[in-house]
């Protein structure tokens, strides 16, 4: 039989029993590197040669680079047909009809990465060539090493509207073209030139769990045609301050990117920023691993110094990703750090989209809750000086946030109160009751409580108000009582939205827990 490659030499594998390999493995590289490892999903333990950022043209996207699988003191030289591709994950570009962005990570540095796409997964024929953003992670303490992570992508551009293709991610010495290698074959559609009905799910707060796997699962079985992540998205910071006194642990992205690459690698993952996701160990901003992670749609104000800000528009929906960490109160590591700019160019987007005939709804998603009722962060009320008004000037339809780890949903709200009320299975007007916000954090990451007892489908408790608060400029919380809470479940869930144009354009929302049972639904219909 065969010996699989493990990372043991062949002479030495082919006389070793299984516990003999485990041994030699656990001495050669340590436990957790091993399990992280087979996690990722990586071929094997080594990898191929030498490629720089520099060597593939593509800028320098941190003042620190980053970590990968392995130490950066391992050997680095190896035959890249042992370097096996994961954490593939797919975005848009800054028009969803035309534009795809592939990205992926290898555990060592390669030669030559590209990817191949093409009409049928026999006729890979397009080869583009990847960009590389290294990144380094130095040792934040005495029990992680430095370690470098080495993150692809490429550009897609020029595609055909409404089309499916097929890719495969490779470098010299690993080619998707290859029959063996089918298996590692993704596919992805791109908007329609028309508006048609399709779905998107949203979440935020996921991290690395059973319970993030299993709706990313539940997800996929939606068949989506994106997906929107509200930020906290893998929890490598995990105290979420901003601070470069925060306990750090690069390595979680490897296991995050592999645990997501079975949706992510087939539905354009569009992700935006929260405060768990300023790193401070790279520059700008703690931005840095943001910029070697992802390649999101550049048409926010500073693609560079604000990566979780752009806008998009599928079929009649125009989408709309900021970055609350500019306007939050509750954690102000980078209040302003746009110098307003995010704020005005929201204000002008808001118009151009509402000003688009081929538009029927706007879809804003960002982190911080602009209304939310958990006794663990609430309201920030920054979020609600800066933006709410906006909102309301523009007619937003649907706002979705994350940062409460659970699932709540407004009333429809005008002005900071409600406008008309929205129990479970009812419709709103935006035009004549205001925006409904639904706070979608039940990802993955820890479950957070509420003051007062659920409520949602099949086990209402309609309350008259909930006595929570808001947070201020001086981070003070504000009491406050508020009637809007309409519904809230204490679980992992996400959203799925059916998006439908026609004569009366209709949105429906539909909350779902990670078992697919529906916990909420309502619809949205814009008056004419």
């Amino acid at each position: 039989m065969d010996t699989p490659r493990t990372g043991i030499p062949d002479h030495l594998a082919s006389r070793m029993s299984m516990a003999e390999q485990h041994a030699y493995l656990r001495e050669r590289f340590s436990r957790r590197r091993l399990l992280r490892t087979g996690a990722a999903g990586a071929g094997g333990v080594v990898g191929a040669g030498l490629l720089s950022g520099a060597a593939c043209g593509g800028p320098s996207r941190s003042a620190s680079p980053a970590p990968t699988l392995v130490p950066s003191s391992a050997a680095t030289r190896v035959d890249g047909s042992l370097v096996a591709p994961f954490g593939r994950h797919l975005a848009f570009g800054a028009d969803p009809r035309t534009q795809m962005r592939v990205s992926w990570q290898v555990p060592l540095a390669v030669r030559r990465p590209y990817v191949r796409v093409g009409l049928r997964p026999w006729e890979l024929s397009r080869k583009i060539e990847a960009e590389v953003r290294p990144l380094r992670t130095p040792p934040l303490s005495d029990r992680l090493p430095s370690v470098d992570q080495f993150y692809l992508h490429a550009a897609l551009d020029g595609l055909r509207p409404g089309t499916t293709y097929y890719y495969g991610v490779g470098h010299d010495g690993f080619d998707p073209a290859d029959p063996r290698r089918f298996g590692a074959l993704g596919t992805f559609r791109t908007a329609p030139a028309k508006a048609e009905k399709f779905v998107f799910t949203a979440f935020g707060d996921q991290g690395v769990s059973y319970d993030a796997l299993a709706n990313d699962q539940v997800i996929l079985g939606q068949n989506p045609s994106f997906h929107l992540h509200a930020g906290d998205i893998c929890y490598a910071d995990s105290s979420g301050q901003g601070s470069d006194d925060d306990t750090y642990d690069a390595r979680v992205w490897d296991q995050f990117l592999a645990q997501t690459e079975s949706v992510a690698s087939r539905v354009p993952w569009m992700v935006t920023t929260g405060n768990h996701d300023m790193e401070a160990w790279y520059s700008p901003d703690g931005y840095g691993g943001q910029l070697a992670r992802w390649s999101l749609p550049e048409s926010g104000p500073d693609p560079r110094k604000a990566p979780g800000v752009y806008a998009f528009s599928y079929g009649n929906v125009g989408v709309v990703a900021l970055d609350a960490n500019d306007v939050s109160h509750e954690i102000p590591a980078n209040r302003g750090h746009t110098g307003g700019r995010q704020t005005r160019w929201l204000d002008r987007t808001l118009r151009r989209l509402r000003g688009d005939d081929d538009i029927d709804f706007i879809v804003v998603f960002f982190h911080h809750c602009a209304f939310s009722t958990t006794s663990a962060h609430a309201s920030d009320g920054g979020v609600r000086d800066a933006w709410v008004p906006l909102f309301d000037k523009h007619q937003v339809d649907l706002v979705i946030n994350g940062h409460n780890h659970i699932y709540e949903r407004t009333d429809a709200i005008r002005r900071g109160a409600v406008g008309r009320r929205v129990p479970v299975g009812a419709t709103t007007d935006p035009t004549r009751d205001g925006t409904v916000y639904v706070t979608a954090g039940g990802a993955g990451a820890r479950l957070y409580s509420f003051p007062v007892p659920d409520s949602y489908e099949g086990h209402e408790k309609d309350l008259d108000h909930v006595d929570t608060y808001h947070w201020t400029k001086d981070r003070k919380k504000a009491p406050e009582e508020v009637e809007w809470s309409r519904v809230r479940y204490t679980g992992f869930s996400f959203l799925a939205v059916e998006a439908e144009p026609g004569g009366r354009p209709t949105l429906r929302v539909t909350a779902l827990a990670e078992s697919g049972e529906r916990v909420d639904h309502f619809t949205v219909r814009r008056g004419r």
